[in-house]
């Protein structure tokens, strides 16, 4: 893109960014709170990109004003100085360049919520149901190092170790925009803890990563849930045994585009109060109808970016945890790393750039950036 259409994308930013800081302001946006979220988003948005675009045209102007002096001026300490300034001028119009360009592309309008992580073992018996485990252990690792809060909100145990199941909430700031890469089938590929003969075996487990719903995405008839309590089971004392804390709720969920209708069960047993846990099993619920309602946005989305990194195909194969090789293998980008113990122990940041890196790279592309 050269510098005139650059500009030109950037006209009407900064009043744009000057009439949404007033509209926030404003009582009746306020009392609207579908509308103040959305604003307030817009105006985060518009915040760094109006300053970048201000630091863009002052180094445009610097350039300008030093190629001026080089042409007219003969002091020669004029001169030395015009040159020190173009050469600066020079190095950072780039970096503002793409900068600018990647702020310019449409964002995910998922990607600064948070999220309800799911892992679910795959094919291979107990192995699989321990390799949930310890992507559950990685996550959570990874979540905290960013300083992210995570609960989990259901779990089913394997008989071996690890988890057949098991839900989670992550919450932060732009936590779906950086856990979103992660959905798909991972593979591991080691010896089993029960293997005899010292063969390597295959095994998988599923990831979901759902960006959770607000109370006003979604419209839900609270008064067709069918509300369940039940006596909490596992450690936990006395009051686990006698006080039913656990929640399971019923709701009928019509699709509104085919109009089938569909029971949800979610079950809760996170909290040692009831009512904690039927909040957070609405939120649960609210967070499922979303997924469903908007899985034909995603789907439109994969059909016309087919490469992208992150397409929401929770049956692709995208990565491979290789233990006797010692390595990482990303299939969407064909990345490899030879880090695995670190990567497994919750450094996993420098995949997730690479992915987001090749994903900006097709966006910029796509747009004709």
């Amino acid at each position: 893109m050269t510098e005139n259409s650059l500009l030109s994308r950037l006209d009407g930013i900064e009043s744009r960014f000057e009439e949404v800081s007033t509209l926030i302001t404003d009582p009746a946006v306020i009392a609207d709170m579908k509308r103040y979220v959305r604003l307030s988003k817009e105006y985060k948005d518009l915040e760094r990109l109006t300053a970048e675009t201000r630091r863009y045209r002052d180094a445009l102007a610097s350039e300008a004003e030093a190629r001026a002096i080089l042409d007219n001026e003969s002091d020669n300490d004029l001169r030395e100085l015009a040159k020190d300034e173009l050469e600066q001028a020079r190095k950072l119009l780039p970096s503002l360049e793409e900068s600018i360009k990647l702020m310019l592309i449409p964002a995910d309008p998922e990607d600064s919520k948070n999220v309800v992580l799911e892992i679910r073992a795959g094919t291979g018996g107990d192995e699989a149901a321990i390799f949930a485990g310890d992507l559950f252990k990685m996550y959570t690792r990874y979540c905290e190092s960013r300083g992210w809060t995570v609960a989990v909100t259901a779990a089913s145990e394997g008989a071996a170790g690890g988890f057949k199941e098991v839900v989670m909430s992550v919450s932060g700031e732009g936590v779906y925009g950086t856990l979103k890469y992660e959905s798909g089938v991972h593979r591991v590929q080691r010896v089993p803890a029960t293997e005899t003969q010292g063969r390597v075996h295959t095994s998988a487990a599923t990831v979901a990563v759902l960006p959770e719903a607000e109370p006003f995405d979604v419209e839900i008839n609270e008064g067709e849930i069918k509300w369940d309590t039940f006596r909490s089971g596992g450690a936990g004392g006395q009051n686990v045994n006698k006080v039913e804390s656990g929640v399971r709720l019923r709701y009928m969920w019509r699709n509104p585009v085919t109009g089938e209708t569909d029971e949800i069960l979610i079950e809760c047993t996170e909290t040692r109060d009831q009512p904690k846990n039927k909040e957070r099993a609405l939120s649960r619920l609210r967070t499922y109808i979303y997924d469903r309602e908007h899985q034909k946005y995603v789907d439109d989305i994969a059909s016309r970016r087919k490469t992208l990194v992150s397409t929401g195909d929770r049956s692709a194969k995208i990565r491979t945890y290789n233990y006797p090789q010692g390595r990482i293998t990303d299939h969407r980008i064909n990345y490899t790393v030879y880090n695995l113990q670190a990567f497994v122990d919750g450094d996993i940041q420098d995949v997730i750039d690479h992915l987001i890196v090749a994903e900006n790279a097709e966006k910029l592309k796509e747009a004709e950036l």
